[in-house]
Protein backbone atom coordinates (compact mmCIF):
# COMPACT_ATOMS: atom_id res chain seq x y z
CA UNK A 1 0.00 0.00 0.00
CA UNK A 2 1.16 3.09 -0.92
CA UNK A 3 1.47 6.11 2.49
CA UNK A 4 0.85 9.24 1.19
CA UNK A 5 0.55 11.72 4.13
CA UNK A 6 2.24 11.70 7.59
CA UNK A 7 -0.49 9.56 9.33
CA UNK A 8 -1.56 6.64 7.58
CA UNK A 9 -3.74 3.87 9.32
CA UNK A 10 -5.46 0.78 7.15
CA UNK A 11 -5.16 -3.41 6.88
CA UNK A 12 -4.19 -3.37 10.79
CA UNK A 13 -1.02 -0.62 10.80
CA UNK A 14 -1.05 3.24 12.04
CA UNK A 15 2.25 5.39 10.78
CA UNK A 16 2.57 8.48 12.13
CA UNK A 17 5.77 10.47 10.70
CA UNK A 18 7.64 13.78 12.44
CA UNK A 19 10.99 15.44 11.97
CA UNK A 20 13.02 16.20 14.57
CA UNK A 21 15.39 19.18 13.42
CA UNK A 22 19.29 19.12 14.05
CA UNK A 23 21.87 21.49 14.18
CA UNK A 24 22.51 20.75 10.21
CA UNK A 25 20.99 18.30 8.20
CA UNK A 26 23.42 15.53 8.83
CA UNK A 27 21.55 15.42 12.41
CA UNK A 28 18.13 15.99 11.28
CA UNK A 29 16.18 12.81 12.42
CA UNK A 30 12.75 11.42 10.92
CA UNK A 31 10.95 9.46 13.28
CA UNK A 32 7.86 7.32 12.37
CA UNK A 33 5.83 5.85 15.17
CA UNK A 34 4.43 2.43 13.94
CA UNK A 35 1.63 0.49 15.69
CA UNK A 36 0.43 -2.80 14.34
CA UNK A 37 -2.23 -5.60 15.22
CA UNK A 38 0.17 -7.88 17.01
CA UNK A 39 -2.79 -11.38 15.52
CA UNK A 40 -2.05 -9.71 12.37
CA UNK A 41 1.72 -8.83 12.29
CA UNK A 42 4.57 -9.52 15.28
CA UNK A 43 7.22 -8.07 13.29
CA UNK A 44 8.65 -5.16 11.06
CA UNK A 45 11.56 -4.49 9.04
CA UNK A 46 12.30 -1.41 7.24
CA UNK A 47 13.90 -0.88 4.18
CA UNK A 48 15.38 2.02 1.77
CA UNK A 49 15.26 1.60 -1.84
CA UNK A 50 16.43 3.74 -4.57
CA UNK A 51 13.32 3.27 -7.28
CA UNK A 52 15.50 3.66 -10.37
CA UNK A 53 18.29 1.26 -9.82
CA UNK A 54 16.07 -1.29 -7.16
CA UNK A 55 19.41 -0.83 -4.86
CA UNK A 56 17.88 -1.92 -1.48
CA UNK A 57 19.57 -1.31 2.04
CA UNK A 58 17.95 -2.77 5.45
CA UNK A 59 17.90 0.62 7.34
CA UNK A 60 16.20 -1.54 10.45
CA UNK A 61 16.44 -5.02 10.80
CA UNK A 62 13.32 -6.66 11.43
CA UNK A 63 12.37 -6.61 14.82
CA UNK A 64 9.26 -7.72 17.13
CA UNK A 65 6.35 -5.60 17.30
CA UNK A 66 5.33 -4.27 20.66
CA UNK A 67 2.12 -2.13 21.12
CA UNK A 68 4.07 1.01 19.23
CA UNK A 69 7.46 1.33 17.86
CA UNK A 70 10.17 4.34 17.18
CA UNK A 71 11.68 3.93 13.79
CA UNK A 72 14.81 6.79 13.56
CA UNK A 73 16.18 7.70 10.47
CA UNK A 74 18.92 10.41 9.54
CA UNK A 75 16.59 12.57 7.07
CA UNK A 76 20.22 12.38 5.02
CA UNK A 77 19.68 8.89 3.92
CA UNK A 78 16.23 9.62 1.76
CA UNK A 79 18.60 11.73 -0.48
CA UNK A 80 20.18 8.26 -1.71
CA UNK A 81 17.19 5.90 -0.68
CA UNK A 82 13.99 7.71 -1.04
CA UNK A 83 11.77 4.80 -0.93
CA UNK A 84 11.17 4.05 2.40
CA UNK A 85 9.02 0.36 2.96
CA UNK A 86 7.69 -0.82 5.96
CA UNK A 87 7.05 -4.52 5.93
CA UNK A 88 4.68 -6.05 8.65
CA UNK A 89 5.08 -9.80 8.60
CA UNK A 90 3.32 -12.63 10.92
CA UNK A 91 -0.11 -14.01 9.98
CA UNK A 92 -0.01 -11.65 7.40
CA UNK A 93 2.11 -9.64 5.40
CA UNK A 94 2.21 -6.22 4.56
CA UNK A 95 4.40 -3.53 2.81
CA UNK A 96 3.52 0.08 3.19
CA UNK A 97 6.00 2.48 1.00
CA UNK A 98 6.83 5.78 0.83
CA UNK A 99 8.09 7.97 -1.89
CA UNK A 100 10.35 10.66 0.31
CA UNK A 101 9.42 11.98 3.68
CA UNK A 102 5.80 13.71 3.55
CA UNK A 103 5.60 16.79 2.89
CA UNK A 104 2.74 16.73 5.41
CA UNK A 105 5.56 15.80 8.10
CA UNK A 106 5.52 18.59 10.47
CA UNK A 107 9.45 19.57 11.87
CA UNK A 108 10.09 20.10 15.23
CA UNK A 109 12.91 21.79 17.03
CA UNK A 110 12.91 19.83 20.42
CA UNK A 111 12.52 15.66 20.95
CA UNK A 112 9.53 16.87 23.47
CA UNK A 113 7.76 18.43 21.07
CA UNK A 114 8.04 15.93 19.00
CA UNK A 115 7.57 13.02 21.10
CA UNK A 116 4.06 15.30 22.17
CA UNK A 117 3.08 15.80 18.38
CA UNK A 118 3.07 11.60 17.56
CA UNK A 119 1.42 10.78 20.73
CA UNK A 120 -0.99 13.34 20.17
CA UNK A 121 -1.32 12.07 16.19
CA UNK A 122 -1.50 8.47 17.48
CA UNK A 123 -4.44 9.37 19.86
CA UNK A 124 -6.18 11.17 17.33
CA UNK A 125 -6.07 7.96 14.72
CA UNK A 126 -7.38 6.13 18.33
CA UNK A 127 -10.40 8.26 18.71
CA UNK A 128 -11.36 8.16 14.99
CA UNK A 129 -10.92 4.31 15.27
CA UNK A 130 -8.53 3.83 13.05
CA UNK A 131 -5.18 2.59 15.47
CA UNK A 132 -5.07 -1.40 15.33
Amino acid sequence: MHGASDAFAGEGVAIVWGVLRGANEENTIVVLRLAADARRYGRVEVAGVDPFSRDTRIRVAASAMGATMDVRLPRAGFADLPRTELRFAGAESLVVYYLGIPDTAPEFATAAALEAHLAARMARLRQEGKLP
